[in-house]
Formats: C-alpha cells, sequence, structure tokens
C-alpha cells in the first residue's frame, strides 16, 4: 500500500512514522528515569518486599486470561493497606507514572495489561472480611477477599453472595469490571448488589461513592458514584473497599438438565418459562458443541444436543410448583425428562462441569434468534466455537478455538468475534453483556454508545484522572483523550 502513494506523500508518511518513533522513544526514556526515581519510596512505603522489579513476577502481572499479549509493568508493588495505596498513588501521580490495579488476573478482556508500561498495584495482601451486618444482609471486603472465600467465611451465618462468574476472581475486580455469571437471572449482576465503594484516585484522594462507613438499601442522594466506578475497570480509581449485598441460603436447591431437538427450541423454553414467572435462579444453555466438550473433560454423559441446566430455589413447597411448571413448558418444546442433581455434591460437579467451560463473552437482548444465527455463522466458517451462554437474562458466550500459528484462521476467527458483536447492537443489545471492554472493544464501544456519550465519558475521565494515569489505554482509546 505504501508503495502506491505519491513521493511527497510517501515523504509525509515517513515523517510522521519517525515522529511517532521518536515521541515514543522519549517516553519511554523519561517513564525509565521515572520508575528509578520512585523504587526507593516506594519501598519506605510498603517494605523492600513489596516492591518488585523481577521479570517473572511484572510478566504475571502483565496478562489476564484473554487472547491480549501480555504487557509486564516496568514494577510491581504490593500495599498492605488503604494508606499504602493513596501513598504510593500520590508517588505515582508526582512523577507521572500510570496506575494499573491487579486483583486476581482472571479477566478476559487485556484489562491488566500495561500498554504504556507504569505501575502495578497487585492488592492481594489486602484480603480482609471486614463489618459483616448479617441482621442488615451486608458485609465490606478488601480487594483480596475471593468470591470463593467471602462464602467459606459466611458458612455458619446462613447467608450467601450469589454473583458467580465462574471464575474465584476477586470481588473488587468483579466490581470494577461489572461482573456477572449464572446466578444473575435471580439475583442481578454486581452493578446490583454494590452498595459502597472506597476508591483511591490518581491523585492519592480516598473517597466514599456513598459516604464513608454508609451501607442504605436504597438511596436517591445525589449521583450514582458507586454505579459509576462500578464496571470502570481502573480507569478512574483503584476499589479498595466494597460494601455488598448478601442474601439468606435458600432452604432447599436442585438442578434439572434438559437436553432439546434444536437450538430453537431449548431458548423458546427459556423465554416461556420467564414469561409464565417462574422463579428460576439458574438456566444456562450449551450447544452441542459445548456439551460434548463438557462430557469429554468433566466426564459426564449428556446427549450430545442443545441442553439447558436448570436450577431452582426456595421452600420445598415452592420448589414443587416451579419444577412442574418448568417441566411442562420444556416438554411442550419437545424437551427430554429432567435429570435430576439434587444432593449438593452433584450439583455442585455439574455447575463446575458448567463453569469449566471456559468462554469469552458476547451479549444480547432478545434471546433466540442471535444464537440462532451465530450457530450458522459458525457453521458455515468452517470455525470450532462452542456456545455456552446465561439465557435467562440475555448473555451467551461463543469459546473460539483456534490454531495460534495460523494466520489464515487467526483472521477468520476475527471477523467472526466483530460479526457477533454487530450482530448483538444490531438487535438493540450491547458488544459485551460481562467481562468489560478493555482493550478489545474499544471500536465497538464507540459503535454501540456513539461518539456523544463517549464525549461524556472523556470528561468524566478527565475529571477524575486528568493526567490520564489509571489503566491507560483501556475502554476509552488512545485518540478519544
Amino acid at each position: 500500500m505504501w508503495l502506491y502513494l505519491t513521493p511527497s506523500r510517501r515523504l509525509l508518511s515517513l515523517r510522521r512514522s519517525l515522529i511517532q518513533y521518536r515521541s515514543i522513544t522519549l517516553e519511554n526514556s523519561a517513564r525509565k528515569a521515572a520508575v528509578d526515581k520512585v523504587i526507593s519510596p516506594f519501598r519506605s512505603i510498603c517494605g523492600k518486599d513489596n516492591v518488585s522489579l523481577g521479570e517473572a513476577i511484572r510478566e504475571q502481572h502483565g496478562k489476564d486470561e484473554s487472547v491480549h499479549r501480555c504487557r509486564p509493568p516496568d514494577v510491581v508493588v504490593f500495599p498492605r493497606c488503604v494508606e499504602e495505596v493513596s501513598a504510593l498513588a500520590k508517588v505515582c501521580h508526582d512523577h507521572n507514572l500510570p496506575i494499573i490495579p491487579f486483583g486476581t488476573g482472571t479477566g478476559l478482556e487485556g484489562g491488566v495489561g500495561a500498554v504504556q508500561g507504569g505501575v502495578c498495584f497487585s492488592l492481594r495482601n489486602m484480603d480482609q472480611i471486614l463489618n459483616l451486618h448479617p441482621e442488615d444482609f451486608d458485609v465490606t471486603v478488601e480487594p483480596g477477599v475471593t468470591r470463593k472465600a467471602l462464602n467459606a467465611y459466611l458458612r455458619d451465618t446462613g447467608l450467601w453472595f450469589p454473583v458467580d462468574p465462574g471464575a474465584d476472581a476477586s470481588l473488587c475486580g468483579m466490581a470494577a469490571t461489572s461482573a456477572s455469571g449464572t446466578n444473575a437471572v435471580r439475583y442481578g449482576t454486581m452493578r446490583e448488589n454494590v452498595m459502597n465503594l472506597e476508591v483511591v484516585l490518581s491523585n492519592g484522594t480516598v473517597i466514599h461513592t456513598a459516604g464513608k462507613g454508609r451501607r442504605p438499601r436504597k438511596t436517591s442522594a445525589g449521583y450514582n458514584l458507586t454505579n459509576l466506578f462500578v464496571g470502570s475497570e481502573g480507569t478512574l480509581g483503584i476499589i479498595t473497599k466494597t460494601t455488598l449485598r448478601l442474601y439468606g441460603v435458600p432452604e432447599a436447591m436442585v438442578s434439572a438438565v434438559c437436553s432439546f431437538p434444536s437450538v430453537q427450541a431449548a431458548v423458546d423454553s427459556t423465554v416461556q418459562i420467564l414469561q409464565t414467572g417462574v422463579p428460576i435462579a439458574r438456566i444456562e444453555f450449551l450447544d452441542d458443541v459445548m456439551i460434548d466438550a463438557c462430557n469429554k473433560f468433566s466426564s459426564l454423559s449428556y446427549p450430545v444436543t442443545p441442553t439447558l441446566f436448570l436450577e431452582f430455589h426456595g421452600s420445598e413447597h415452592s420448589l414443587e410448583e416451579q419444577v412442574s411448571t418448568a417441566e411442562e413448558i420444556t416438554q411442550s418444546n419437545e424437551g427430554s425428562d429432567f435429570q435430576w442433581a439434587r444432593d449438593a455434591e452433584t450439583r455442585n460437579r455439574l455447575w463446575k462441569a458448567r463453569h469449566d467451560a471456559w468462554y469469552a463473552a458476547q451479549a444480547l437482548r432478545p434471546g433466540c434468534k442471535i444464537i440462532v444465527e451465530t450457530k450458522k455463522d459458525l457453521l458455515e466458517s468452517r470455525l470450532t466455537g462452542p456456545i455456552a451462554g446465561h439465557v435467562g437474562d440475555g448473555n451467551f458466550h461463543c469459546l473460539m478455538v483456534v490454531d495460534p500459528n495460523d494466520p489464515d484462521e487467526l483472521h477468520q476467527v476475527h471477523l467472526f468475534t466483530e460479526r457477533l458483536a454487530r450482530r448483538a447492537l444490531a438487535m438493540d443489545g450491547t458488544c459485551t453483556g460481562e467481562h468489560g471492554v478493555g482493550l478489545g472493544k474499544r471500536v465497538l464501544l464507540c459503535e454501540e454508545v456513539g461518539p456523544l456519550a463517549i464525549q461524556v465519558m472523556k470528561g468524566l475521565k478527565d475529571s477524575l484522572d486528568p493526567r490520564n494515569l489509571m489503566n491507560p489505554g483501556k475502554i476509552l482509546q488512545r485518540g478519544e483523550l
């Protein structure tokens, strides 16, 4: 392409490339000099053992579970309290060093990559569960606390936290990405279950989005700052505490598996179950390719056809009514008899199999048509992409299995995933129902919300982080800042 430019245009293109190269080189040199200056202050704040320049540690903190390549930070710090986070952030602010928060690294959109270098704040040492109020159904946790750790802590209280993205993710990280999961159809996503946040801004200022120590069940007081930071992916501040809603453990739980002759029949059953008002706790779709993969990986023996995994919560009496209604609907759509998982061990094995179907997310609203079209697209493209999804709340995942050494196949997958996201947008849906925007969906975000909304986001970013130090390069593209 470059060879076909006129001589003057070629010269202009070359000049721009040289200017860009020189700018990047100067930025890198300035950043390296700044890093050298901050190591001593970092060590005085959080101790020598909590500051790492080691290559292995930096690479470990430069990548999540996504396809995006490793972007290691220049240094990793391990603060132990919010005061240390604030002090470290002030040092970074004074030296114009990017700040990248890190929880457990289980994200799927490249959100922890240090695309402009800088300092990774690994928050694993802040792992305290604070201020449990069982009578008010809420708890406050630090960013090192994971979903499973919290539920283990709550085991004897009769309470639990139901938002379950599959991975044992950090709860503050789940807030930062507005995570969701298999229970969202009944209990909502992180956005509905976060009551308050403690956040450290890029200059070290500490704020509480609903007021310090406050945990109201509802509020109409001012702007909703809590939901501004939920889903902000570390681009506005570092979440150092989150106050969460808790729920009573249901009296009874029962799971079931039902097979269908077609994708359409499975999705029709889902829609009809929701339309009848059955308060179903989980309803998950797996296509034939995915159920076959689950059978092989988890030593199961379900029929290799489109399948629904269902779970019902409630009293023994209410479960009978829920199950009876759901079974009647599935059988009217040519579904098989329910295969039951009644005891906790069998249920846990079933849902572990579902979670082990590792996925990359795409979102939808209507539910039926887009899944059928995507299945057809996969077959026509001759790509391997088993489908699983939280069909009860309009969300499905397509796991692309690709040879990374085959450029043509990689190109085909890229084209397919763009078609998939734009198919969701064409049906008034979203390009990311879960997992966030990160690096991979920035262009799609602009297509989804439009340039005026992007300008509002930019204004918010400029107000809270005027130097663009907080996790730069994520959500908004560089040209938009």
